[in-house]
C-alpha cells in the first residue's frame, strides 16, 4: 500500500513512558494521535471486575484482539484521508506480548504458585497458542510493514509503574521489550532510538523526523500529563469501583483454567 503521509509509531513495552511522549508529541506538532481504546478500557467493558494477572489465555486473546480491531478502526479513517498520525505502540505490541507469555506464562504479574499451577495446565494448550500466535503475526506484521513509515522506539530508561493492575513482571518487560526492537527491525521501517527526560525525547523526535511545532514542549509535556492523569483516574476508578475480592472457590476457578 502506498502511502505518502507520515504514520509514525512510539514504539516500546511497558513503563518506558509511550503514552506520555506520544501524547505530548501531539500537542507539539499538531500530528493527530490515534485514539484508540487502552487494554485498561477494554478490560473494564469485556471483563467487568477482573485483574490482568487473573486472566485466562482465552480472555488475554480476546483483550488483544479487541485491542487490534480498536487500531485497525482508529488507523483507517486516518489512512484513507492520506492523514499523517502518531500511534501509541502499534498492532505489534499484542502479539509480542501474546508471544512472551508463552514462554515464560500466562500471568507473568500472579504470585508465584499460581503461575507454577498455570504452567502445568497449559502445557498442551501452549503448543496451540503458539502456532496460532504465529498466524496472527504473520497477519500484524504484514499490516505493520504496510502502514507504518517511522518507528520511534524508547529503550527501559524508567521503574515499573507497580500500580496494583499492571500485569508483567520486569523479566517479561525486558524481554518484550527485546522482541518488539526486533520485530522492527526485521520489518526494515526507518526506526530511531530515543531516550532521555520527556522534554528531551520530544525536543530530538521533532529535530529527527522534521516535525513541524506549534506548542513549546514544556507546554506540550504539562498538556499531556493533564490528559493521562484525568484519563487514568477515570479507568483506574471504574476498576477499583469493579473489582471484588475472590470468594474461595472462585479463586480455584482462577487457578484451574488456563
Amino acid at each position: 500500500m502506498e502511502n505518502k503521509a507520515r504514520h509514525i509509531v512510539i514504539s516500546g513495552t511497558y513503563s518506558t513512558g509511550k503514552t506520555t511522549t506520544t501524547t505530548a508529541l501531539s500537542i507539539a506538532t499538531g500530528i493527530p494521535m490515534i485514539d484508540a481504546l487502552s487494554a485498561r478500557e477494554i478490560l473494564i467493558t469485556l471483563y467487568p471486575g477482573r485483574r490482568f494477572q487473573d486472566m485466562s489465555m482465552t480472555e488475554l486473546l480476546a483483550l488483544g484482539l479487541y485491542r487490534f480491531k480498536e487500531r485497525i478502526k482508529a488507523e483507517t479513517s486516518l489512512v484513507i484521508n492520506k492523514s499523517d498520525f502518531i500511534s501509541d505502540g502499534s498492532v505489534l505490541n499484542e502479539w509480542i506480548y501474546g508471544t512472551v507469555r508463552t514462554k515464560i506464562g500466562i500471568n507473568p504479574g500472579a504470585v508465584w504458585y499460581q503461575q507454577f499451577i498455570k504452567f502445568f495446565l497449559g502445557l498442551n494448550a501452549n503448543r496451540f497458542m503458539k502456532k496460532y500466535l504465529n498466524g496472527y503475526g504473520t497477519v500484524v506484521n504484514d499490516y505493520a510493514k504496510k502502514s507504518y513509515t517511522e518507528i520511534i522506539h524508547l529503550p527501559i530508561e524508567f521503574d515499573m509503574d507497580t500500580d496494583g493492575h499492571r500485569p508483567v513482571s520486569e523479566k517479561y518487560r525486558q524481554l518484550s521489550n527485546k522482541e518488539i526492537f526486533t520485530a522492527y527491525k526485521q520489518l526494515d521501517i526507518s526506526m530511531h532510538i530515543v531516550g532521555g527526560t520527556l522534554e528531551e525525547r520530544i525536543d530530538r523526535i521533532i529535530k529527527i523526523l522534521n516535525c513541524p511545532q506549534i506548542v513549546n514542549t514544556k507546554d506540550a509535556i504539562r498538556q499531556a500529563n493533564e490528559v493521562i492523569i484525568k484519563s487514568r483516574e477515570t479507568v483506574s476508578n471504574k476498576i477499583i469501583e469493579q473489582y471484588h475480592k475472590p470468594t474461595f472457590i472462585e479463586k480455584f476457578k482462577i487457578l484451574s483454567r488456563f
